[in-house]
């Protein structure tokens, strides 16, 4: 049985006497040192670029120091027990950057120590609408003197390589000496960083952290200050990578005490040091400017010119400005973006804090794809996965299109390494790296990372959602049809024919997203979207073939592109074996997985779990056992091919095996369950959902937030809750299944330039026009609706089907296809 057959989640999850319901924050109203990852993880801000994790500003009392840069990386040789040709050869591992977030304090030579401090007020908030972390401690010191201690963090959405920190001191109660030291520290020692052993896999390994590596990795290029304009430098370079790095930042005291400078600069530390004769009452106010600037091969010594003329600039413009800029650009944001729940404010808060994060994870990843983790934390190595194209696109697609497309992009500038990567596999066309930061295959375990052929149709898929729903034709002819036409040139390759004449066409030997099995045959996910990748290649050609000749004569140059392989996508879409197994009623996740034994996941202790941590892969692939749903998200991708029985069946079947184990799961479930009837366990898959990070549901936050689960969390409203479904060609449905305790929900949609509102209430839909020119067009439940600028539409909803009660039951014990019994067996050992 999968969670939903645990203890049900709580409507809220989190302790409320330190972490209170803030609709538009989260605020942390006491200070603890047991969950240091946690909260380190989720108070970082970030952009998409640049990421400061929640470390606290004195640089000590932390569980993981990290400031992270979206593909800056280094690069190190995998070594593999045994060799084998094609194998990946070269991992990547993101680097945790020069540290700029440290300030440190010491009031009469005492340093402040959180974890010993005598704090007799603490709070700490993270603000939605401004986007700025701040904090506020009253800090009695052993000496018996009151100080109080404000401090923000901000990292700009309008500046792509800038962060502004400021840290406020004032004495209460007498006179002291203070000293600030403010610093930049880089922490490659070889002790606060990466380590990649050659050791055996053994206890404790979990392969969802970050590589390491037990070198140096930043070999100092630069590192200087100027003490006039309390300005200190640092550069680097990666030792294999190559890449360059430069971190400026600039400083501004303001205070009336008496107060001396000093400025010192290392290879691994740049400070600028205050110390100041403090007088009751007088507050000191120090400003921090930084800029991070990085490159693929740029001497550190440029990117230190450029760090300047960032920081330059902002002086100029002032901090206030600044800060107005980014709370513009952030109502800009909630104004396409947000979701509202009127009445559930526990809710409304974790739903804003999940949409928040994906736009600090996407917002400035212009040029770079968006890490697993984006830049909170260290965990997947800063590796982008098939996540951001099925999680974290539905949401930039529909409400920031312009992020989306810079993601598209990115998958566009890796199409020559995917092309390497499908002949080194023997196939033609491009194959797309399960996980990679600089386009290269990063994945040692083939079984569970290359074999994960689905990745092209997910590109694709996400492709021709982005295209459809802004019509951004432009993009599709001049690049992204490049990446349509070479992913269906694999498929066609891949697959072969079983009885050419009016026979079915098969791929083999795939992974489906289910990695808890692997290397199967016609896995139903992949043959579903890999045929909607054929179709859609084919169409694309055809349609600029008679609308831009031109266009379509330089693709047939570029591409060599023959009508005889057009025409062969479309036999093989049409051809493709798509597996059913008509005596259970389901779609078998592979051509033999009701062939395996059921894993008893009743009997199978939580002390067991996840197991992958637990398991040899051997011992889970043996099973009937999910790590996360496969069909089900098929019947969510392409519901539009299946009929509503099967997919209630499919999911009645799937749901009670599909363990949970990974974080992309419960969100689509939710989806599913909502959409097949199961309202209750909808909502308790979304509740699961959304506490992933706030509730640290996996125990693996402290490496980073997950970013697909929060965008996850958006089309478990807008598509589960909401019943929003995009069928292509400009073609919307709405069929809402509102959760009996809600009172409305209402979601936003940017659909060729029209934003549209959508609310929904127990018995009635409307949906007004609030941005654009022309009227959208939706089906919602048979009826057909425009809406307009100016001209609101309220639909009576009708009966919405039936509301099963309880959740799936377990399928042990019913019948294979052969007529046999599937037994519920438990791993020996349990």
């Amino acid at each position: 049985m999968g969670p939903s057959h645990v203890a049900p989640p709580a409507t809220d999850m989190l302790d409320r006497t330190r972490f209170p319901v803030d609709e538009w924050a989260l605020t942390e109203s006491r200070y603890s040192a047991h969950d240091l990852g946690t909260t380190e993880s989720v108070f970082a801000v970030g952009n998409g670029y640049l990421g400061l994790r929640g470390n606290v500003e004195e640089g000590r009392d932390s569980h993981t120091h990290g400031t992270f840069i979206n593909g800056f990386h280094e690069t190190w040789p995998i070594q593999h027990a045994e060799e084998a040709y094609g194998f990946a050869r070269v991992g990547q591992t993101i680097v945790n950057a020069p540290d700029a977030k440290v300030i440190r304090l010491y009031v009469d030579d005492e340093p402040l120590l959180l974890s010993i401090a005598d704090l007799l007020e603490y709070e700490r908030t993270l603000d939605f609408r401004d986007g700025v972390l701040r904090r506020e401690i009253l800090w009695r010191t052993p000496a018996g003197k009151r100080v109080r201690i404000r401090s923000t963090r901000m990292v700009s959405f309008t500046q792509k390589h800038l962060a502004i920190l400021t840290f406020e001191v004032t004495l209460l109660d007498d006179h002291a000496p203070v000293t600030i030291s403010s610093q930049i520290l880089n922490r490659q020692d070889g002790e606060d960083e990466y380590h990649v052993r050659a050791k055996a896999m053994g206890e404790g390994v979990d392969p969802r952290k970050a590589e390491q590596l037990d070198r140096r990795v930043l070999l100092p290029e630069h590192h200087s200050g100027d003490e006039e304009r309390g300005r200190v430098y640092l550069g680097y370079r990666c030792a294999e990578s190559g890449m360059t790095l430069a971190v400026a930042a600039s400083h501004r005291l303001e205070t009336e005490n008496e107060r001396t400078v000093h400025v010192q600069t290392a290879d691994d530390l740049a400070k600028v040091v205050y110390s100041v004769e403090a007088q009751p009452g007088v507050p000191i106010t120090l400003t921090k400017i930084v800029a991070y600037h990085t490159s693929r091969g740029v001497p550190a010594r440029e990117l230190l010119d450029r760090c300047d003329r960032t920081l330059d600039r902002t002086c100029d413009q002032g901090v206030e400005q600044e800060r107005a800029d980014q709370r513009a650009w952030l109502d800009a944001f909630w104004a396409r973006s947000d979701v509202e729940v009127p009445g559930q404010p526990e809710v409304q808060q974790a739903v804003r804090w999940n949409l928040f994060q994906v736009i600090q994870a996407s917002a400035r990843a212009e040029g770079q794809g968006i890490p697993a983790k984006g830049v909170t934390g260290s965990g997947y190595g800063g590796h982008y996965f098939w996540d951001t194209e099925v999680y974290v696109m539905p949401f930039l697609t529909y409400t920031t299109p312009r992020a989306a497309r810079n993601a598209l992009r990115f998958r566009y500038m890796l199409l020559d390494a995917a092309r390497r990567r499908a002949r080194q596999l023997a196939q033609k066309g491009a194959l797309f790296p399960w996980r990679t930061i600089n386009g290269e295959e990063a994945s040692a375990y083939y079984a569970a990372g290359t074999a994960q052929y689905h990745i092209d149709a997910d590109i694709a898929y996400a492709l021709s959602k982005y295209v459809g729903a802004t019509g951004d034709v432009d993009f599709l002819n001049r690049e992204a049809i490049d990446i349509l036409v070479e992913t269906a040139r694999l498929w066609a390759d891949l697959g072969f024919w079983r009885n050419e004449e009016n026979g079915s066409f098969h791929i083999h030997s795939v992974t489906g997203p289910d990695e808890y099995t692997t290397v199967v045959n016609d896995n139903l996910y992949t043959n579903v979207l890999a045929r909607q990748n054929l179709r859609r290649a084919a169409e694309a050609v055809r349609t600029m073939a008679d609308r831009d000749p031109g266009a379509y004569e330089q693709l047939v140059r570029r591409l060599d592109l023959r009508e005889s392989e057009v025409r062969e996508w479309e036999r093989a879409a049409e051809g493709m074996s798509i597996p059913f197994d008509e005596h259970l009623g389901i779609h078998p996740q592979d051509s033999h997985f009701l062939e395996r034994e059921m894993w008893d996941l009743a009997n199978t202790p939580m002390s067991k779990r996840p197991l992958l941590l637990n398991y040899h892969p051997l011992v889970i692939y043996r099973f009937q056992v999910l790590k996360q749903a496969d069909v089900v998200l098929a019947l969510f991708l392409q519901g539009e091919t299946f009929t509503p029985q099967q997919k209630r069946r499919n999911f009645e079947y799937y749901d009670p095996i599909t363990t949970g184990d990974s974080t992309l799961s419960a969100v689509v479930q939710s989806i599913m369950a909502a959409e097949v009837g199961y309202h209750d366990l909808a909502l308790r898959y979304f509740l699961s959902a959304l506490y992933v990070d706030l509730a640290d549901r996996h125990s693996n936050t402290s490496d980073g937030v997950h970013v697909a689960s929060t965008g996850g969390v958006w089309s478990a409203l807008a598509s589960g809750f909401g019943g929003f479904r995009d069928l292509g060609d400009g073609r919307w449905t709405i069929d809402p299944r509102l959760p009996d305790a809600w009172e409305s929900l209402t979601y936003r949609l940017t659909l060729r330039g029209t934003r549209v509102r959508v609310t929904v209430r127990p018995a009635e839909l409307e949906m007004s026009v609030e941005h654009g020119d022309h009227p959208l067009t939706f089906d919602v439940r048979g009826e057909s609706v425009t809406v307009a600028p100016g001209e609101p539409v309220v639909v009576a909803l009708k009966d919405q089907g039936p509301r099963l009660s309880g959740e799936p039951s377990s399928p042990a014990g019913t019948l294979r296809a052969d007529g046999t019994v599937i037994s519920a067996i438990v791993p020996s050992g349990e």
